[in-house]
């Protein structure tokens, strides 16, 4: 892409209601745009970097033997009544409306009642088991108070799994499967050594016992206790002697973090699909509930967090899997000759395979452009003006380093 042709632009002004330094950061490098509060646009920018979270996601999801789909938003209200979980004092996050004949509907916050209802067309003998479905999906939240910039709004992209099987063994070997897999997804987006897998309450989701992702982060909404030694860690909720005792730990071993949450599973058991009625045939001809969990990770949220660890005082730093190109090449060109060279290394560098914003505009100093580099937070910056030709290349910089050196054109095209 050239940045001359990018129809955002970097700039010094934030939402005057805007306090979370990753929506900040965001907004300023034209990742995306603030509709309202709680509410956020994609810029090309910023839609470039979900793409590569979701596709990370998605592949790791596949490993383990997923299907992705798309479910509508449009919530059933009966189905939710079967669980009793579209009364507005059970789950107060519901965004509701009326059809024009009349009929109340809800927007998507999650999806398991859906999903279990429509698997009642899809699993009836043992046969049909286990079963593994994902999806991302813009859910609606209708929080109170949205804060945090990207980590906690009103609309938001998620990618939630829900695993069928035939026994509690059976969804307890998946549970345990997508535990790693999610490891290897925070570890592949750049947070591995400071993500944690917590246990936790069920929540609003289930009565049952649940783990969070929780990532460190200062400027995270959660408290969690981590015991490093062991790599154990706790949410506040469930941080008691009691609960500490069964795990044959004291208080004196765990430390207190503030941590972001990036992602959550869910153990049901049997429980909503009896509610629900899906059972399934068995070998012996018994009639029996289906197992059910779910798992979630925020993608924008992701994106958030990425964000608020990732920065330093002149912007953000992607880690390279997700950033939204592989290399940031900046023009400093002068003459119609250097013009043309940097445009066949932007050319050249595309034929490979690369990723490259190509900072082609004419009308922004070299100051500017470096300005606008360390605030969008591509890895690698190459830079090509006189001086570096006649050193006989280009200049290269890691965005999280502060030397840069001269290389030949040809060793980065190999």
């Amino acid at each position: 892409m050239k940045q001359s042709q990018l129809f955002t632009k970097t700039t010094k002004n934030i939402p005057k209601d805007e306090l979370a330094k990753n929506a900040e950061l965001l907004i300023r490098a034209g990742f995306i745009h603030k509709e309202m509060a709680g509410v956020y646009s994609l810029m090309p920018l910023g839609f470039r970097v979900i793409k590569n979270i979701k596709n990370i996601v998605a592949e790791e999801m596949e490993k383990i033997g997923s299907e992705e789909i798309i479910m509508s938003t449009l919530q059933n209200k009966e189905i939710w009544q079967k669980t009793d979980r579209w009364d507005d004092e059970k789950v107060d996050v519901w965004f509701k409306s009326q059809l024009k004949n009349g009929n109340e509907v809800g927007f998507g916050w999650s999806h398991e009642e859906p999903i279990t209802e429509m698997m009642k067309s899809f699993i009836v003998s043992y046969n049909d088991l286990p079963r593994f479905v994902h999806q991302f999906q813009n859910k609606l939240r209708n929080e109170i108070r949205a804060k945090s910039g990207i980590i906690r709004c009103r609309e938001f992209i998620m990618k939630d799994m829900y695993a069928f099987c035939a026994t509690d063994e059976e969804n307890m070997n998946f549970y345990n499967k997508t535990t790693e897999a999610y490891l290897k997804v925070f570890k592949r987006v750049g947070l591995g050594d400071i993500t944690y897998v917590t246990s936790a309450s069920g929540g609003l989701f289930t009565d049952k016992f649940s783990h969070e992702f929780q990532t460190i982060c200062e400027t995270g909404e959660d408290i969690i206790y981590i015991n490093k030694e062991k790599n154990i860690a706790v949410n506040k909720e469930i941080y008691n002697k009691e609960n500490l005792e069964k795990m044959k730990m004291e208080m004196k071993d765990f430390e207190e973090k503030k941590t972001a949450e990036v992602g959550n599973i869910f153990n049901f058991g049997t429980n909503k699909c009896e509610q629900m009625g899906l059972y399934f045939n068995d070998k012996d001809g018994s009639k029996k509930p289906v197992y059910l969990s779910s798992y979630g990770i925020g993608i924008t949220r992701l994106m958030g967090v990425l964000v608020d660890v990732h920065h330093d005082d002149k912007g953000i730093i992607w880690p390279g899997e997700v950033a939204p190109f592989d290399y940031h090449l900046i023009s400093l060109a002068k003459t119609d000759e250097e013009k043309k060279e940097a445009e066949k290394v932007y050319e050249k560098l595309k034929q490979i395979g690369k990723e490259v914003l190509f900072d082609d505009r004419t009308n922004k100093t070299a100051g500017e452009k470096f300005a606008d580099s360390d605030l969008i937070g591509i890895p690698v910056r190459l830079i090509l003006s006189t001086k570096t030709l006649e050193a006989g290349g280009l200049e290269i910089k890691n965005r999280n380093e502060n030397e840069s050196k001269i290389i030949k054109i040809g060793e980065l095209l190999h």
